[in-house]
């Protein structure tokens, strides 16, 4: 596996808009395009505040277009509020420079299902395009359902009309269409692969939907965007007594970033709650966790013993955590 934080020097080729909060880019590194897989992310550094911090985003598309072209498709959905780096990726214009990543895939498609769901909410579409398309080719049972809060967001429709034809449902909050998850598992094969990409709240209803059913676990397959929660981003303290600091985590950072600047260097892998390398114990919580992983069970996150502090935030007060650092 490639290391995805190996940089490269690249450059905005272009970019358009797909609607008026997601925005494609097309970016073009020195010495060009590495082989990738459908559902592959791409690290990208962002300038937070002059801060260099990193960011992954999914490629879009199949390779072999994208090795054509000499370009990796990314889109960014600008976040209103947010952590700054989908401001400051819609404030590069056509030629601004930029370091990527090398592609890197934790969301593998695998080519030998009988049947296949694809699910996709809002910017979740991403990786998914590329798979509905590979799998389309291929001639594989697939069928999909894409949900977007509105008509305007679901900025990848008609790709995968074309692609996919009637075998594509499409679901929007403003036309009154809800998704009925049970439903359409229900109607899968046994042995059917689910893959899925979105919010939070969809993932959590698409497990709770597949355990219910006698289907095996790890044909349920998801990513998530990593950083949605149940409520609003907002800042919270956190206390740390064997280092003997307190620290204010601000409403558009992580807990993560705030322990690493403070020297309090935390291990860390993917950033979006799907590792668990950055788990800390939770010695006292004051106000509302809200866990935004996918690492830990329902029964641990209700248990509030430890958190992912890649995602994970507090509402109406801080913690007291225990990091694995030790005195000598």
């Amino acid at each position: 596996m490639r290391n995805p934080l190996q940089w490269h020097p690249a450059t905005v080729r272009q970019h358009r808009d797909l609607s008026a909060t997601v925005r494609e880019f097309e970016l073009r590194p020195e010495g060009g395009v590495l082989p990738w897989t459908v559902g592959s992310h791409l690290n990208v550094q962002v300038l937070i505040d002059g801060r260099p911090e990193t960011r992954s985003y999914s490629l879009v598309g199949l390779p072999h277009e994208a090795a054509a072209a000499d370009v990796y498709r990314i889109a960014v959905k600008r976040a209103q509020p947010g952590r700054g780096g989908s401001r400051h990726m819609w404030s590069l214009e056509t030629g601004a420079e930029l370091m990527v990543g090398e592609p890197n895939n934790h969301f593998e498609l695998p080519l030998t299902a009988r049947q296949y769901l694809l699910v996709a909410g809002g910017i979740g579409i991403t990786p998914i395009v590329g798979m509905a398309q590979m799998l389309a080719a291929r001639g594989a049972d697939v069928r999909m359902c894409y949900a977007a809060r509105s008509a305007d967001e679901l900025v990848f429709a008609d790709t995968l009309r074309s692609t996919l034809g009637d075998r594509l449902q499409t679901f929007t909050d403003d036309g009154g269409a809800r998704m009925d998850i049970a439903a359409q598992i229900a109607t899968l094969h046994p042995q059917a692969l689910l893959l899925m990409c979105g919010p939070l709240t969809m993932l959590d209803a698409v497990r709770e939907a597949w355990v219910k059913t006698p289907r095996p676990a790890a044909n349920l397959r998801f990513e998530t965007f990593g950083n949605s929660g149940t409520v609003a981003n907002e800042a919270f303290w956190v206390k740390l007594p064997r280092h003997g600091v307190e620290l204010q985590v601000p409403a558009d950072r992580s807990l993560l970033d705030v322990l690493n600047d403070a020297g309090i260097e935390t291990l860390f892998d993917c950033k979006r709650g799907e590792c668990g390398l950055c788990a800390m114990d939770i010695v006292s919580a004051h106000g509302t966790i809200d866990h935004r992983d996918v690492f830990f069970s329902a029964h641990e996150k209700a248990a509030n013993q430890r958190l992912c502090a890649c995602v994970s935030r507090v509402s109406g007060g801080g913690l007291v955590l225990d990091s694995a650092w030790r005195a000598d």
